[in-house]
């Protein structure tokens, strides 16, 4: 159901009601997926114990198959846990716990731009005219004002990746969840949709978890870089992307220094040899 589905499924993890003084959103302790395969059994995620602060934006790389997409179905609830807690901070029990944007383009061919955007709303039982002044200030933000009354067909990719994104912001979800959605693009619309990502999430600072196989997009935009290893995944490593370029940043100078080019080669050297390697799975 796009990008709304999550939002509205039965949470499998446990959702509790923390403190507001702690920081940490989710909390990941022991976590393991095992999937059956006929006769096989494979390991995807393997004993993973995590912390993700409230309000950051927490980057995911790692080699295909190592178990990056497969977490954030766990966390929105999509896929059951093999093993392990994931406990999740619920600051706002009005608004929903997250929501979950795709690679592929997930909006409704039958909907307008306005109503696409509006769609997670409406799925709340939100009045047309409350829920219409609610999506207007993110239709803006991702520049689609002139395509409000357009329908998917009559867009570009990029633009319907525009409104996959306003529809995600405009439901007010406390963890955003973001499986590779620019991989698709072109790099100068890659480009300027990072842009206006981070523009929205330093409005709005939500709690988002980003993969992406790019490590130039996970610098420009995260917080923090988790660095998985090749299946079963595991952590290698997690770098502080804001100890090395505190916020604001300006994307188009942070490529350009040096610093840039040793964090990228940094991560890269973690990653290099975990390509072509599989492991963990039993018989």
């Amino acid at each position: 159901m796009g990008n709304s589905a999550a939002g509205m499924r039965q949470h499998t993890a446990d959702v509790v009601h923390l403190p507001q003084t702690n920081v940490v959103k989710i909390q990941i302790r022991e976590l393991q997926k095992r999937f059956a395969l006929g006769s096989r059994r494979v390991d995807a995620i393997d004993n993973m114990d995590l912390d993700i602060r409230d309000g950051e934006f927490f980057c995911i790389v790692g080699p295909s198959g190592c178990g990056k997409s497969t977490l954030l179905r766990i966390i929105a609830g999509l896929e059951t846990k093999s093993a392990g807690t994931i406990q999740l901070l619920r600051n706002d029990p009005s608004k929903p716990l997250n929501n979950m944007v795709f690679q592929e383009q997930s909006i409704f061919p039958w909907m307008n731009v306005r109503d696409n955007v509006a769609f997670g709303l409406k799925a709340r039982g939100i009045k047309k005219d409350e829920r219409y002044a609610r999506v207007e200030p993110f239709i803006r933000k991702v520049g689609l004002e002139a395509f409000a009354e357009a329908y998917p067909h009559q867009l570009s990719g990029g633009m319907k990746q525009r409104v996959s994104i306003a529809r995600a912001f405009a439901n007010d979800p406390e963890i955003l969840l973001m499986d590779e959605p620019f991989a698709a693009l072109d790099e100068q619309t890659k480009f300027i949709l990072q842009q206006e990502l981070v523009r929205i999430w330093e409005e709005t600072r939500k709690t988002v978890i980003y993969v992406t196989h790019s490590i130039d997009e996970a610098i420009n935009l995260g917080d923090r870089i988790m660095i998985m290893s090749a299946r079963p995944g595991r952590i290698k490593e997690i770098v502080d992307v804001s100890a090395h370029f505190p916020r604001p940043r300006k994307v188009e100078e942070l490529k350009s220094t040096p610093a840039f080019g040793d964090l990228f080669g940094h991560i890269w050297s973690n990653l290099k040899h975990e390509f072509g390697t599989v492991k963990g799975d039993a018989r």
